[in-house]
């Protein structure tokens, strides 16, 4: 019970910037077949489409959102498009969207909510202050934890956070992201198959298999690129280490304290190590 309670009501419930298998950019829009998490205030200067779209206190949207399942937005979020939820929506007070609403369930909705466009909702319409999506989690499940219900708990927990085995696209709190750049101050995680714009700017980056990065990767510490990745850009970080895997490719330079090259691995640009290097048949060796 303890270790729940610890996992619902820490400080930071985003602590990484995490990018799930297969999430593409697409003319604009940030596409992913799981849920999306963002934290409070930050900055997407794309559109979203996801299974439910989730986003902390003033968070601003440079795009339209599409949710399949459902779609909260705090307090002072903005959206410059349209927002589609083909199930509920949930509206804090003060959220601002300049296109037009389109919910094909219910719609809670806040005090001076602006909606340029108007709205249409199927099912039912409150208009009130929706309780702030963190807050409602936490009382939801400190509920279930008081009356006994853990099992009850612990589903709940993994149904918000993950669609069956997947895990939900999570932006953190205070992040920026854009075509140009990814820029967040935690850790950053991206799966495999992924094709993305953008440099990627983080405290340590790792980078699964088979991925296109339409940019470079900056860290503090450590960075891994997986095997069969293109990065068309520079891979640096400032007090880590950098492992280019498999047969990864790097367009760019290569930078860190240790720097490990495999055999098969590519690296157009220049490669600096202010401590160990290992390249080729070695650097696989110590893989393993």
């Amino acid at each position: 019970m303890r270790q729940l309670e610890a996992r619902v009501l820490g400080p930071n419930p985003i602590d990484r910037l995490q990018i799930p298998d297969d999430t593409t950019v697409e003319e604009h829009d940030l596409v992913t077949d799981g849920d999306v998490l963002v934290g409070g205030q930050s900055t997407v200067e794309l559109g979203v489409r996801g299974r439910s779209v989730v986003a902390g206190e003033r968070v601003s949207f440079d795009g339209d959102i599409e949710a399949e399942g459902d779609c909260r937005l705090d307090m002072w979020c903005d959206v410059d498009g349209n927002v589609l939820a083909e199930k509920d929506a949930y509206l804090g007070e003060r959220a601002h969207i300049t296109g037009r609403l389109v919910v094909g369930g219910d719609l809670d909705i806040g005090d001076d909510v602006d909606i340029e466009e108007g709205f249409e909702a199927s099912g039912w319409i409150v208009i009130r202050n929706p309780m702030p999506t963190l807050t409602f989690f936490v009382m939801y499940l400190t509920h279930l934890l008081q009356l006994g219900e853990e099992e009850e708990a612990q589903d709940l927990v993994e149904e918000l956070a993950a669609d069956g085995d997947r895990d939900p696209l999570t932006i953190p709190r205070s992040a920026s992201v854009s075509d140009d750049a990814w820029r967040v101050s935690t850790p950053a995680t991206i799966g495999d198959g992924c094709r993305l714009h953008g440099n990627i700017r983080a405290t340590e980056i790792d980078v699964g298999q088979g991925n296109n990065v339409f940019g470079s990767l900056r860290a503090q510490d450590d960075v891994t690129v997986g095997a069969g990745t293109k990065i068309h850009g520079d891979v640096t970080t400032r007090d880590g280490n950098v492992h280019v895997q498999g047969d990864a490719v790097v367009l760019g330079d290569v930078s860190g304290q240790d720097v490990t090259i495999d055999e098969a691995a590519d690296v157009d640009g220049v490669i600096r190590a202010r401590g160990e290097m290992r390249l080729g048949s070695s650097a696989d060796r110590d893989a393993e």
